[in-house]
């Protein structure tokens, strides 16, 4: 892919705030064919269309979709309209989430546990599969997947266990697509999976007193996230580790004695709170 999204057609899951807004400002600064936002908020989704339509170039379709990607359904109905109304994306941003602080024990199975991976770990994977198929038939398209995902998929914090498993499960998934696609000849299909640490959005804001964050899991800002995000997406970059401790900390779990690695742990996450994004 070449050094901007300009004439591409860019899929963006969260679209109407925090991250996924900023993805969809710099495709649309950079002239990108159709920016296709997804997001369950209706109020939020004709706030943030309205505010890109001014600025999108004439060439620029700015096309919006309430979805609940929580429903199976509601993707596969939702990703037959952005086919037929716009066409398949060149590029898909997985970034849509919620997150939750509890002890285990104290998330229902239903609202929490159930919820947390039917949005976090099942329906980026619902989505990248609706839209897979063009990409592989069109070895002469460039194309993306961006899958967000976090340092909590890779290193423990207290609270916040369910979280953890639907980020985990993400990077699993996601770099083992990478590698079905590069030994099955797809190399025109590039996969990025993101790990980032606490971002200063609304998600980990609503959080009471943190997440705390130390050396190991900074918080980081959300423009030096979007930039790098898509730095690595136009690049095709298997793996993107934000900031270099997280890379570390992994590192670290395989030399350090199991107390030291908890009382690492118990440092980085949040006290006690729920929050959804």
């Amino acid at each position: 892919m070449s050094r901007t999204v300009s004439g591409a057609r860019v899929l963006i899951t969260g679209a109407a705030q925090g991250l996924g807004r900023l993805y969809a400002e710099r495709a649309v600064a950079e002239g990108a064919a159709a920016v296709i936002l997804w997001d369950r908020d209706s109020a939020a989704l004709a706030a943030t269309t309205a505010a890109l339509v001014q600025r999108a170039a004439a060439g620029t379709q700015i096309a919006p979709y309430v979805v609940d990607i929580s429903d199976l359904g509601a993707i596969a109905q939702t990703a037959q309209r952005v086919r037929t109304e716009v066409g398949d994306p060149d590029v898909v941003i997985n970034n849509a989430g919620i997150a939750r602080a509890a002890l285990f024990w104290d998330h229902s199975n239903g609202e929490d546990t159930r919820a947390t991976m039917q949005i976090n770990g099942l329906a980026p994977m619902y989505i990248t599969r609706e839209f897979l198929p063009a990409m592989l038939t069109d070895a002469s398209r460039e194309s993306r997947i961006v899958n967000i995902a976090s340092a909590a998929g890779v290193l423990n914090a207290p609270q916040l266990s369910v979280y953890a498993a639907s980020k985990a499960a993400v990077i699993a998934w996601s770099d083992t697509l990478r590698l079905e696609l590069v030994t099955e000849g797809y190399g025109h299909v590039k996969v990025t999976t993101v790990c980032p640490s606490y971002i200063s959005t609304g998600m980990v804001a609503g959080l009471d007193h943190v997440p705390r964050s130390n050396w190991l899991m900074p918080r980081l800002a959300p423009a030096y996230v979007v930039d790098r995000v898509w730095r690595a997406m136009l690049a095709g970059s298997p793996m993107l580790v934000l900031p270099w401790t997280v890379g570390l900390a992994r590192a670290l779990r395989s030399v350090l004695p199991r107390p030291v690695l908890d009382a690492l742990a118990s440092g980085v996450g949040p006290s006690s709170a729920r929050r959804r994004r």
